[in-house]
C-alpha cells in the first residue's frame, strides 16, 4: 500500500480513553483507542481523538504520544453521567468539534467513530467535511439482547445502531464472527467490512519473575486464578466463582478478580455473597481496580488467566496474559478460538459452564514438567497482534477506502 500519511479525528463521545480501566464503560475500548493512536502517531499518521469533557479539571488536551492527542469537547454537564445520557448531547458535542476544529485550522482524512453514540457524529462529520466515515462498534446491543444475561440494551441503541450500520460507509470488525453478525442482525453489505483484530502491547505486557510478581500483587500462596475485566453480569464471573468452587482445595488455591468501581457496587456484593454461600468466600480477592502499568505483575503471578464472558468483541485480556506468559481458560467468544492454541497455550469451551470451566483450569494447574509451555512460546504466539502490526494493517485499510471515496450525493 501507499506510504501517504493520513490526518484521523477518531470519536469516543461516551467514554473517556484515560479513563480508570475497569469500571463502567471504560474497558477494551479505551485501550484500543490508546495504543492504536499512540502506534498510527508512530507510524507518522496524526491523531486527534475526540471525548467529552467528564471533569471541570480535565484539560482541553492530552498528549498520547508522538502525533496522538486526546482533546475533550464540553457536552452536556461536566461530569460523568450514564452514556445513554449522552444522546441528547451529542448534537453539542459534534458542533464544539467542529468549532474547535475551524478555531485551529485542522483538516482531516477520515472520521473513526467507536460505538454507536460516536457513530452518530461521524455520520455528521462526513457529511460537512467530505470525507469518510470509518466506524467501530466494539458491541453490539442486538447480540447483547439475544445473550439474555444483564441490563437489555434499550431500543433507542438497537434501532439507532443498525441505522448507523447500514449507513455508515464503512465499518471496521475485530473478528469474522462480528462480521457475521453486522450481517445477519442489522443487513450491513459484507463489502462494507473490513476485519481488523485488536492488539496488544508487547513492550507493557512481558513476563516477570514469578517470585517478584507475587511479591509486589501480594499473591503468594498456593496457585493463583485470574479474573480481570468489568464486573458485570455478561462477564460470567459467578459461572467462574461456582468453578472455583469445584477445584479441589489441595491446590491451595486463590482466585483473584480484578476491576469494579462505584457503579459495580451491587454486582460485586451478590459476588461475595455467591462466594460466602458456597463456602469459598476466603479464598476469593476482589481487589478493585488496578492500574495497567501494574497489571503485568498480576499476569505474571497468576498460574491461568479465566475469561468466563459470555460475550466479548474480541478478547484482549487473553492477549495480555499470553503476552504475559500465563495460559488461558475462556469461554468461546470474540477471537479467542483463534488466540489460544488449545491445549497448548490454554483450552476454549463451548459454553461457560462451571464444571467445564473447573475441569480446564484443573488441566492447567496439573500440567507436567513434561507438559508445561513456556512463557516464552505462550508469548511468541501472540506477536502478531503487537500494536505496530494492527496499526499498519489498519492504515492499510483506511487508504484503501479513500482510495473508494465518492462523496455521496445528497
Amino acid at each position: 500500500m501507499g506510504e501517504d500519511k493520513l490526518r484521523i479525528a477518531m470519536i469516543s463521545a461516551h467514554s473517556c480513553p484515560v479513563g480508570t480501566l475497569g469500571t463502567k464503560d471504560t474497558g477494551g475500548m479505551s485501550v484500543y483507542i490508546v495504543e492504536l493512536a499512540r502506534e498510527l502517531g508512530k507510524l507518522g499518521h496524526t491523531v486527534d481523538a475526540y471525548t467529552r469533557v467528564h471533569d471541570p479539571a480535565d484539560p482541553i488536551v492530552v498528549e498520547l504520544g508522538h502525533n496522538a492527542r486526546l482533546i475533550h469537547i464540553e457536552a452536556g454537564e461536566m461530569e460523568q453521567i450514564h452514556k445513554l445520557a449522552v444522546y441528547s448531547h451529542l448534537p453539542d458535542f459534534a458542533c464544539g468539534l467542529e468549532a474547535y476544529r475551524k478555531e485551529n485550522n485542522l483538516e482531516y482524512d477520515i472520521v473513526f467513530s467507536h460505538y454507536w453514540l460516536s457513530a452518530w457524529i461521524g455520520e455528521y462529520l462526513q457529511q460537512w467535511w467530505g470525507v469518510p466515515h470509518v466506524t467501530m462498534f466494539h458491541t453490539l446491543g442486538v447480540v447483547k439482547n439475544s445473550i439474555g444475561i444483564g441490563k437489555t440494551e434499550p431500543e433507542l441503541r438497537i434501532a439507532t445502531e443498525g441505522e448507523l450500520a447500514r449507513s455508515s460507509y464503512h465499518i471496521i470488525a475485530p473478528t469474522e464472527r462480528e462480521k457475521a453478525e453486522l450481517v445477519n442482525q442489522y443487513g450491513v453489505k459484507p463489502e462494507r467490512i473490513g476485519i481488523v483484530p485488536c492488539g496488544v502491547n508487547p513492550g507493557l505486557f512481558r513476563p516477570v519473575d514469578k517470585g517478584e510478581a507475587r511479591r509486589e500483587t501480594g499473591l503468594d500462596n498456593g496457585k493463583i486464578i485470574l479474573y480481570v475485566g468489568r464486573i458485570d453480569p455478561l462477564k460470567g464471573i459467578a459461572s467462574l466463582i461456582k468453578a472455583f468452587s469445584y477445584l479441589k482445595r489441595s491446590h491451595d488455591a486463590t482466585l483473584a478478580i480484578i476491576g469494579g468501581g462505584e457503579s459495580s457496587r451491587e454486582e460485586t456484593t451478590h459476588l461475595k455473597a455467591l462466594a460466602e454461600e458456597l463456602g469459598i468466600g476466603d479464598r476469593i480477592i476482589f481487589t478493585g481496580t488496578v492500574k495497567q502499568n501494574r497489571m503485568p505483575y498480576y499476569y505474571s503471578a497468576a498460574d491461568v488467566c479465566v475469561i468466563p464472558s459470555f460475550y466479548e468483541s474480541f478478547g484482549l485480556v487473553a492477549l495480555e496474559s499470553l503476552s504475559c506468559g500465563t495460559p488461558i481458560v475462556a469461554n468461546d467468544v470474540g477471537d479467542l478460538r483463534n488466540i489460544v492454541r488449545q491445549g497448548e497455550t490454554g483450552y476454549v469451551i463451548d459454553s461457560n459452564d462451571p464444571s467445564l470451566l473447573a475441569e480446564k483450569i484443573d488441566l492447567l494447574l496439573n500440567r507436567s514438567d513434561n507438559e508445561h509451555v513456556s512463557a516464552a512460546t505462550m508469548r511468541d504466539s501472540v506477536m502478531e497482534f503487537a500494536w505496530a502490526n494492527i496499526a499498519e494493517a489498519l492504515a492499510d485499510e483506511f487508504r484503501l477506502v479513500l482510495d473508494n471515496y465518492y462523496i455521496p450525493v445528497a
